[in-house]
C-alpha cells in the first residue's frame, strides 16, 4: 500500500479556465445540434441568435488568462512540457478567431434567411461552431499530434460547409475540390511527423526542438524530409502557392458567409500552425525552412495580385473571386515575417509583425465581406459591375467598403493597413531579406490598381435605379464593427503592435 501511495499519479488535473473558450464553442455547437432535432421550423433562427452569443461569450472568456500563462494536460513528471498553453501567442490568436467566427455568424444570420430552404439551420450552426473550436484549439497546441487534431477539426467542418447548399452544382465541386487537395496535404504532414517522430521519439514541440539538434548524421535526411513534408501541410491552409489552387473557386461556390469564415479564420489556423512548428519546433531547421518560406513569400504574394490583375479581363467578374485572389496576395505579405524569423536574432519580434498584420487584415477583410454580403442581397451574382453607383444608392455602404479597399491597398485613410504594410516591410528589412523587401514593394504597387479601380467604381454615377434597401440589423452590425475597428487602429495604429506583442512565447 506504501509503495502504492508513493507512485506518481497519472491522473491529470485539468484547468478548465484555459480550454474554456475553445471548449464553450464545442458545447454551445453541440447544443445546437440537439435543439435541432426538437425547434418547429418557424423557431429555427433561435440556433442562430444562440451560436452568436455562444461565440461572444467564448470570446469573453479569454480576458480571465491574460493575467498569465496557462498548461494544462503536460508530461507526468515535467510541467514545462505540455499539450496545452494558453500563452500570450495563444489569447491573441484565439481572439481573431473567435472574432472573426462572431462576424462571421453575424453575417450568417442574414445569409440564412436570405436563403432559407437551402441552407439547413441547425447543421450549418454546429459545423461553423465546430471549425471554430478546432481553430482554437490550433494556436494552444504544443504537441504535434494536437496540432494535427486541431487542424482537421478545424478543416472537415469546414469542407462540409461549403457544399453545403442543396442543389447547387458550383458549391459541390468547390467542396469537393477543397476537400481533396486538402486531405492530400493533410496525408503529406502526417507523414513528415511520422518521420520526426522517428528521428526525435516524441511529438512535444519543445522536445522536438532539442531532441532535432542531435539527431545521429545517418537520420539527418529523414529529419529534414519531416519538416519540409510536416510545412507543407500548413503551407495549404495558408493558401501559399503552388497550394493556392483550391482559393477562388471555393470562395465563390461557398456561401458568402463562409467565404469569409475561410478568408480571415482559415488563415489564422494555417499562420498559427505554421509559427509553431518552425519558431518552436524547428528554430535549428531555420537554415531550411528560412530560404523555403521566402520563396514561398514571394511567389505568392506575386501570383495572387497577378491573379487579380487577371480578373480585370474578364467582363463582368466576381467581386468574391476578386477577394479570393486579394487574400491569396495578402497571404504573401504575411509569410514574410515568419520568414524573416530565420534570419533574425529576435524571431519572436518577426513573427509578432505577422500576428499583427493578420489582425488588421482580419479587421478589413471581414468588413469587406460584409458588404459584399450587402450587395449580394441585391446582385446574385455579385459583380464589381454591381458596386457602380453605391454610394449614391448606400452612402455609408460605400464609404465604409472604400476605407476597407484603401486599407487593404495600404493607402490613407486606411492608416492601419499602411502601418502594417510598412511593419511587414521592416522584418524583412532588419532580416537582411532586401530582396524579398522590394519583392513586397512591387507587388504592393501592383495590388494598388485593382483596389482603387473598385473603390472608383464606387462613386460612379449608377446605372437603373438608385432606391434604397432596408439592410437587416446582423449586417448592420457586422459592418459597423469592423468599421468602427478599422477606423479606431488607424487613429492608433500602434495599439495593434502593442496587442500582438513582440514576446510571443
Amino acid at each position: 500500500m506504501s509503495q502504492l501511495a508513493a507512485a506518481p499519479s497519472v491522473v491529470q488535473s485539468v484547468d478548465w479556465l484555459a480550454i474554456a473558450p475553445p471548449t464553450l464553442t464545442a458545447v454551445v455547437g453541440l447544443v445546437v445540434l440537439v435543439a435541432d432535432l426538437f425547434l418547429p421550423e418557424h423557431r429555427k433562427p433561435l440556433l442562430g441568435r444562440l451560436s452568436v452569443a455562444g461565440l461572444a461569450a467564448a470570446t469573453a472568456l479569454l480576458l480571465p488568462l491574460l493575467d498569465g500563462d496557462r498548461s494544462t494536460f503536460c508530461l507526468t513528471g515535467d510541467t514545462r512540457v505540455c499539450s496545452y498553453t494558453a500563452d500570450h501567442f495563444t489569447l491573441v490568436i484565439q481572439f481573431l478567431v473567435l472574432g472573426g467566427a462572431l462576424l462571421a455568424a453575424l453575417l450568417s444570420v442574414t445569409a440564412l434567411k436570405d436563403e432559407r430552404g437551402r441552407l439547413p439551420e441547425g447543421e450549418y450552426w454546429f459545423l461553423l461552431l465546430s471549425s471554430a473550436a478546432g481553430a482554437a484549439l490550433l494556436p494552444a497546441s504544443r504537441d504535434l499530434a494536437t496540432l494535427v487534431v486541431a487542424l482537421e477539426v478545424a478543416s472537415l467542418p469546414a469542407f462540409a460547409l461549403v457544399g453545403i447548399r442543396h442543389g447547387d452544382r458550383r458549391s459541390s465541386e468547390a467542396a469537393l475540390k477543397f476537400f481533396l487537395s486538402s486531405v492530400t496535404a493533410t496525408a503529406v504532414s502526417l507523414l513528415g511527423i511520422s518521420f520526426l517522430y522517428a528521428t526525435t521519439g516524441t511529438l512535444y514541440l519543445t522536445q522536438v526542438a532539442d531532441r532535432i539538434q542531435d539527431v545521429d548524421g545517418q537520420l539527418h535526411t529523414l529529419a529534414q524530409t519531416g519538416v519540409v513534408l510536416t510545412l507543407i501541410g500548413f503551407a495549404f491552409k495558408t493558401a501559399a502557392v503552388p497550394f493556392h489552387f483550391w482559393v477562388p473557386d471555393t470562395y465563390v461556390g461557398a456561401p458568402l458567409p463562409i467565404a469569409a469564415y475561410l478568408s480571415v479564420v482559415g488563415k489564422a489556423v494555417g499562420f498559427s500552425g505554421l509559427i509553431l512548428v518552425t519558431v518552436v519546433a524547428f528554430p535549428s531547421y531555420a537554415d531550411v525552412w528560412g530560404p523555403a518560406l521566402a520563396a514561398l513569400a514571394a511567389l505568392t504574394m506575386t501570383v495572387g495580385n497577378v491573379g487579380a490583375l487577371r480578373q480585370q479581363a474578364t467582363r463582368a467578374y466576381s467581386a468574391v473571386r476578386l477577394l479570393a485572389w486579394s487574400s491569396v496576395g495578402q497571404a504573401g505579405y504575411l509569410l514574410v515575417p515568419i520568414a524573416s524569423a530565420a534570419y533574425s536574432d529576435d524571431p519572436q519580434h518577426a513573427v509578432g509583425s505577422t500576428v499583427a498584420y493578420a489582425l488588421m487584415y482580419a479587421a478589413v477583410n471581414l468588413g469587406a465581406f460584409a458588404v459584399a454580403a450587402l450587395v449580394g442581397r441585391r446582385h446574385a451574382t455579385n459583380r464589381i459591375t454591381d458596386y457602380r453607383g453605391l454610394y449614391a444608392k448606400n452612402p455609408l455602404a460605400a464609404l465604409t467598403l472604400a476605407f476597407f479597399l484603401l486599407c487593404l491597398a495600404g493607402l490613407p485613410p486606411g492608416i492601419i493597413g499602411l502601418f502594417a504594410k510598412v511593419t511587414v516591410f521592416s522584418a524583412a528589412v532588419e532580416a537582411g531579406l532586401g530582396w524579398l523587401a522590394v519583392t513586397m514593394a512591387v507587388n504592393v504597387v501592383i495590388a494598388l490598381y485593382y483596389y482603387l479601380q473598385w473603390t472608383a467604381l464606387l462613386f460612379r454615377a449608377p446605372e437603373g435605379a438608385t432606391g434604397k434597401h432596408p439592410v437587416p440589423a446582423p449586417l448592420t452590425a457586422a459592418i459597423t464593427l469592423t468599421a468602427v475597428l478599422g477606423i479606431v487602429l488607424s487613429g492608433a495604429p500602434q495599439l495593434v503592435l502593442r496587442f500582438a506583442g513582440t514576446t510571443l512565447f
